[in-house]
């Protein structure tokens, strides 16, 4: 059985509010379980190409703060 995660995060996000967003990525920091980095990398992959190039180096920039 072959699952989408990219397909399924966007059909189950699609009409979720701004606060809805924010409170699955930060429950998903918080409970730290390992199945929600999949998604949670598909927001990355969101941000990410749609992003200006200062977007992106103000995202690399605080993910190597973080590292």
């Amino acid at each position: 059985m072959k699952i989408d995660i990219r397909e399924s995060i966007y059909n189950n996000f699609k009409d979720a509010t701004t606060d809805e967003i924010k409170a699955s990525i930060e429950s998903a920091i918080q409970d730290k379980e390992e199945i929600t980095l999949p998604g949670l990398g598909v927001f990355l992959e969101i941000l990410w190409t749609n992003s200006d190039d200062s977007s992106k180096e103000y995202i690399l920039s605080t993910i190597k703060k973080g590292i």
